[in-house]
């Protein structure tokens, strides 16, 4: 059972991990959260749920849902917005099961909303950057379910086959939070930094970030200044190595996804948008070059914005690529009048309760206030 361990009288206690996932979930709400929950909690209560659930209006749309990595050790103790546990999967795929929704692939989802056919409770499922994690972790919950999906693959750290700069830097410094670490030779100035808060890992983080930057460090150097780091802070970078956490999927892992259940599209070569048209059209051009190398597919024609970054430039350049549909990290249910280069999505996160989840799916959060979201590229 998940999250449960005998102790040794044989009792069941929860497993730490789980304590600290409970205690992510329990974080306090803002004052938004809490009248948006308390007001869901009432509409579940009155039928009004599974009455939204049920309209011509929600068969009309579409909920795209959003993951990015799927913890295989404590990455959602870390960052709870990029990872889920696998059990919190579980029970979201358990939901769409027992609630009747209809998974289908992304594409077909997009032809049949834009032609009127949709089936009743539309879904689709989404992996951006391609980790690792989602070939070992969320795989086998597809599997098991037998739910489609579409992975953005970002493709030059499947080629490179090394952690994730960014991503295994903080995650190293969030390791080390009762340290310092003094920069000397990993930054132009150097200097001592403690990593006891996020404030003081993330400056840390950009200050090594600005001079990887200003050298135009290649992949390999840069990962040779995440292992200077790691040494220093007395953290086992070999055993993550040895682990490939936090590694994107290799070309091999690509190839061998099965087909019929996953369909990898675009999500850029380096996981950016340039503002410069060239090198924009560069990055996709040299993503769909690797995918379809690796799936031997026709040229992949479905984007995901890095980091939901958009820019109004975007779409007239993607549409001159081909590419036929694009999705961001605004959140919403698709309709027929989205624009296909600029579809919403739901980000599904730690942070988002059984409550919202559901009311995402019914369509019935679509009605209520949301935070605004910037998440544009500067001019």
């Amino acid at each position: 059972m998940h999250g449960l361990r005998l102790a040794k009288d044989g009792a069941k206690e929860r497993d730490p991990s789980t304590r600290r996932f409970e205690m992510i979930q329990n974080q306090p709400l803002s004052v938004l959260k809490r009248l948006k929950r308390g007001t869901l909690g009432a509409a579940r209560i009155a039928g009004v749920l599974g009455f939204t659930r049920e309209t011509s209006w929600r068969q009309r749309r579409m909920l795209i849902l959003g993951y990015h990595g799927v913890s295989a050790a404590d990455e959602h103790l870390w960052d709870g917005e990029l990872y889920i546990p696998p059990e919190l999967l579980r029970e979201r795929f358990t939901i769409l099961r027992d609630g009747g929704y209809r998974v289908l692939p992304l594409g077909e989802a997009i032809e049949r909303l834009y032609d009127g056919s949709l089936p009743p409770r539309a879904v689709a499922l989404t992996f951006d950057d391609g980790a690792t994690d989602f070939r070992s972790m969320a795989l086998p919950l597809l599997e098991e379910f037998g739910f489609p999906a579409t992975v953005y693959l970002t493709s030059y750290y499947c080629q490179l086959q090394r952690p994730v700069f960014n991503t295994v830097l903080r995650y190293i410094f969030w390791k080390s939070q009762d340290k310092w670490i003094e920069t000397a030779s990993l930054t132009a100035s150097g200097g001592r930094f403690p990593l006891a808060t996020l404030t003081d890992r993330e400056a840390a983080f950009t200050a090594i970030l600005r001079h990887c930057t200003e050298q135009r460090l290649s992949g390999w150097d840069k990962d040779r200044i995440v292992a200077d780091a790691a040494a220093r802070l007395g953290f086992d970078y070999d055993d993550l190595l040895r682990r490939r956490l936090l590694f994107l999927m290799s070309p091999d892992e690509v190839a061998a996804l099965p087909r019929g259940l996953v369909d990898v599209q675009l999500h850029t070569h380096r996981h950016r948008v340039p503002i410069d048209v060239e090198a924009f059209e560069r990055e996709i051009i040299d993503n769909r070059h690797v995918i379809q190398e690796l799936t031997g597919a026709t040229p992949a024609t479905h984007f995901c914005y890095p980091s939901g970054v958009t820019h109004s430039s975007f779409p007239g350049w993607l549409r001159r690529l081909g590419v036929t549909s694009a999705t961001t990290c605004f959140s919403g249910l698709a309709s027929a009048a989205s624009d296909r280069l600029l579809l919403p999505r739901l980000i599904d996160t730690v942070n988002t309760s059984p409550l919202e989840f559901e009311s995402w799916l019914t369509g019935a959060s679509a009605f209520l206030p949301r935070r605004a979201v910037r998440a544009n590229a500067p001019s």
